[in-house]
């Protein structure tokens, strides 16, 4: 399986109630950053079979805009296995109920993604793997048997310069000369 790991888009600040910040939608920033996000998916030729999202506001939205661009039709599933609340071993069953699936995109939160990818990464009794997901990252990793492998990383800026290079400008070019 390829299991595609992203970090929900930019959201602001974060709210002292929690019940106000699970409400918390996408900035202006996450709502670019997401279709910037997905227009690189897209030239990469990536398809998903099956999106998951924490139920959590602004992981809905960046799973929503991410699944429209891509073409992804189908109901995007929320999961509590992807909420900030949720444990390594929710993950895990998660993991495990849609072990026959091809390409799977989770939407969640940090520091649990972060948890959850260096489980898959590094055997228990090991010490854990150290890797930083900004908002807005994804990382790709293949699910085989034994311990998983880290296919690519991408971080917003590196998102945002394969952006940026792969989009035409609407100025022509002139000469300074």
């Amino acid at each position: 399986m390829n299991l595609y790991i992203l970090r929900h888009a930019s959201a602001g600040l974060r709210r002292t109630n929690p019940l106000l910040d699970v409400k918390r939608p996408l900035d202006k920033e996450g709502k670019k950053h997401s279709l910037q996000l997905a227009y690189v998916l897209n030239a990469l030729n990536i398809q998903f079979d099956l999106i998951i999202s924490s139920p959590l506001k602004r992981s809905l939205q960046t799973a929503a805009m991410i699944g429209t661009e891509t073409g992804y039709e189908a109901p995007i599933q929320q999961s509590e296995a992807l909420a900030p609340s949720a444990t390594v071993k929710d993950f895990q069953k998660l993991l495990r109920e849609i072990s026959n699936r091809e390409n799977v995109l989770v939407v969640g939160h940090n520091p649990n993604l972060t948890i959850f990818l260096g489980s898959l990464l590094v055997p228990a009794a090991s010490p854990t793997a150290n890797i930083r997901l900004r908002k807005g990252s994804i990382a790709r990793v293949v699910i085989t048997r034994g311990p998983a492998t880290l296919q690519a990383l991408l971080d917003p800026r590196t998102v945002r310069a394969l952006y940026a290079t792969s989009t035409k400008s609407s100025r022509r070019k002139t000469s300074r000369k």
